[in-house]
């Protein structure tokens, strides 16, 4: 694992070590799992896509072209 040696202003820091401290992590854990996120190396995030994608694709839906719910078939019990 690599390291990384980042600047930041000495109050941004200070808050962000006490706002991790409230949630029980660190700041280097939270910036682990920002970097993560962000290359895109998170299982949810490629699953979160592959669902977006499949939901463009899709033709289903309601509206113009798709299905059209009566109230009653909404509030059926």
């Amino acid at each position: 694992m690599a390291n990384l040696t980042i600047t930041v202003d000495d109050e941004v820091l200070k808050r962000a070590r006490i706002r991790s401290l409230e949630q029980g992590t660190s700041v280097n854990a939270l910036l682990r799992e920002y970097l993560i996120s962000y290359a895109g190396d998170v299982p949810a995030v490629h699953a979160m896509k592959e669902l977006i994608e499949m939901a463009r694709k899709s033709s289903s839906g309601s509206g113009k072209e798709g299905r059209i719910w009566t109230r009653d078939e909404l509030h059926e019990r």
